[in-house]
């Protein structure tokens, strides 16, 4: 059996060729730039030869492709776009409507003959030609992780997150209650939605890309839970307590907001169940929700892992607290620190294999 597994971020976009007939470490792997970057590259081109863009195909991941449509509306440039493209903006149609950009059908003709973009989180065509180049059959299985905020038009995508990951860690934390099939994806999960209908009967297994990091991470052989897991993504960043393979407590902040000093202290309050939902979101992140504590003490593992991981390796030696790096590790899962949510998704196959 060989699925395609695809974690998807704000920075890259990190891909696994997973044969279950083969060893995990020989599995082909590549990182590449995530598709939310290479929409950006493609509207900052269009901005610069002052070209107005029209915005087609599904909702997908914001940030830096949101942030160049509003510096291209800035220049005095117009932006189309269909429904489904403009959700990727914000989920109220309105405040799409005012920032300046105008919805369209997607086969209407536009006189000012502007330029087409294609909104997608998936380009199966592109990953299928990178393997077709060296002889590789694209597999019948694609498993996928994005970040979805759920769909949240009157209240804050921060709040409305966090309650879907109070209820899926009420509901038991396993890797289960946070994985779903193509059919059993909520209404609210818009991003994740799109992906599966881009994917058709290819998609097999959807996750967020938080929890797909922390399960995977799980699978360095340093990992000993009760283990606090932290994930420092290009954009967010964060961190589960699992005991018993089960999520008790989870914590998301935006890591442009932290300094290892200050995630050091984070991750003491929260393995004591000290951090609050308010203390975290009132600092302008998403949120903490912890169910079950054990203190910091009975932890016995603190996992790091993620692409901006050096915000705590590269802390001077005078400003580590000894009692969390003498638990601390820096994850590589089959010896893959940036693949680590593609191993979360392949979870169970992985374990059935071990």
């Amino acid at each position: 059996m060989r699925i395609l597994a695809i974690d998807i971020g704000t920075g890259t976009q990190d891909i696994v060729l997973y044969d279950t007939e083969r060893e995990v470490e020989n599995s082909l792997l590549m990182v590449m730039p995530a598709p939310t970057v290479i929409v950006a590259g493609k509207v900052s081109d269009a901005s610069s030869r002052e070209k107005d863009i029209f915005l087609k195909g599904s909702l997908m991941g914001g940030g830096p492709s949101s942030r160049a449509v509003r510096q291209h509306l800035r220049q005095g440039l117009e932006v189309y776009a269909t429904i489904d493209a403009a959700l990727t903006i914000n989920d109220d149609l309105e405040k799409v409507k005012e920032m300046g950009i105008r919805i369209v059908s997607q086969d209407q003709v536009i006189p000012e003959n502007p330029e087409e973009i294609i909104l997608q989180d998936i380009d199966l065509d592109a990953i299928g030609n990178a393997l077709a180049a060296f002889d590789i059959e694209m597999p019948g299985m694609v498993a996928v992780a994005v970040q979805d905020h759920g769909n949240s038009p009157d209240l804050s995508n921060r709040i409305y997150r966090f309650r879907i990951f109070e209820r899926l860690i009420d509901e038991g934390g396993e890797w289960r209650n946070f994985a779903y099939g193509s059919d059993s994806i909520p209404a609210d999960l818009t991003r994740m939605r799109a992906a599966a209908h881009l994917l058709g009967q290819k998609g097999t297994v959807f996750m967020d890309t938080g929890p797909a990091a922390i399960f995977g991470a799980l699978f360095d052989p340093a990992a000993r839970q009760p283990s606090v897991v932290v994930n420092i993504g290009n954009g967010h960043t964060l961190m589960a307590l699992v005991k018993d393979d089960r999520v008790t407590a989870l914590y998301e902040h935006h890591t442009s907001s932290l300094t290892g000093e200050k995630l050091q202290e984070h991750i003491f309050l929260f393995a004591e169940g000290r951090l609050s939902f308010d203390d975290v979101f009132n600092d302008g992140g998403h949120g903490c929700y912890t169910k079950e504590s054990e203190g910091f003490d009975l932890v016995r593992s603190v996992m790091v892992t993620g692409p901006r991981l050096n915000l705590l390796k590269n802390m001077k030696a005078d400003n580590r607290d000894t009692r969390l790096w003498e638990k601390l590790h820096f994850a590589a899962p089959f010896g893959n620190m940036m693949l680590s949510g593609c191993y979360g998704l392949l979870a169970p196959y992985l374990r059935e294999k071990s």
